[in-house]
């Protein structure tokens, strides 16, 4: 990359009416830098604008075949892509996994590690321990892979965050099924946002309101809500269905409230609660 020019006041010999106007370089800025202003690395129109600059005549097409036979991008940043924009266009084959923690009456500590789609929102609570091993997580990870194969979902991504637990036997048993792991990045959780909510939704909705026992409780209670989440509670992503349960079909005659016979079925004690309509 050659240096910019100095300004003609600088340059010894060059006579006055041949000074370029204040304008002449807003004329021929060129496009912007493929990438952000910290990337060092230039695209081929920026390399030309700089050579026009510098006097030097070739086209802006032999600049992008130089680079190109020098195996250097001619658009540097072309293929990035910004992170909403990937969520949004991947969402169908991504999953996301995270590690939560919650106590019980004792105080003892359980961890839970749960899966979730994205495009479906369908939610899998894998297990619950109070050492979550290596070979705890890897045994996970297998019980994971054949659940998917089981319902013929397919994925392509695994985002986690960096905690310890994941080892490298974890990552190989999605790499053998040709999963990539996407880790987030260090102290950003809105990075995994959508498992960060369901975590959210777990304990204002369950694990807040409820004493836990000791692990066989905790399981039974997570079980319970897992089958709440997936196949009642309505979803504002899927216009108010469930992961498992399409929206029923709208009553096709008008009715008042007083003729609808609306049945509630209670879980977990009545901390969870679920309304249908009786045929």
């Amino acid at each position: 990359m050659a240096p910019r020019p100095p300004s003609p006041a600088a340059r010894e010999g060059v006579p006055p009416e041949t000074a370029r106007p204040a304008t002449h370089r807003a004329q021929h800025q060129g496009p912007r830098p493929a990438s952000d202003p910290g990337n060092p690395s230039w695209g081929y129109r920026r390399i030309h604008g700089e050579l026009a600059a510098l006097g030097i005549k070739v086209a802006a097409s032999t600049v992008w075949e130089i680079l190109k036979d020098a195996d250097i991008d001619p658009v540097p940043g072309r293929e990035l892509q910004t992170w909403p924009a990937f969520l949004r266009s991947q969402a169908h084959p991504i999953l996301a996994a995270d590690f939560f923690e919650t106590r019980t009456l004792t105080g003892a500590r359980l961890y839970v590690f749960a899966v979730i789609e994205h495009a479906t929102r369908r939610v899998r609570i894998l297990g619950a321990t109070a050492h979550p091993t290596a070979i705890w997580t890897t045994q996970l990870a297998r019980n994971l892979v054949m659940d998917l194969q089981d319902a013929g979902a397919t994925a392509k991504y695994l985002i986690r965050d960096r905690d310890s637990r994941y080892t490298a036997a974890f990552d190989a048993v999605f790499h053998r099924e040709g999963i990539a792991i996407v880790k987030t990045g260090i102290k950003v959780p809105r990075m995994n946002a959508i498992m960060e909510r369901w975590v959210r939704s777990c304990r204002a909705e369950l694990l807040d309101r409820t004493l836990i026992v000791n692990q066989a409780h905790l399981l039974h209670a997570l079980r319970e809500y897992e089958a709440f989440y997936n196949e009642h509670r309505p979803h504002r992503t899927l216009r108010a269905a469930a992961p498992l349960r399409p929206l029923p079909q709208p009553i096709a005659k008008p009715c008042r409230i007083d003729d609808l016979d609306i049945r509630r079925r209670d879980r977990l004690g009545g901390i969870l609660h679920e309304y249908r309509h009786a045929a």
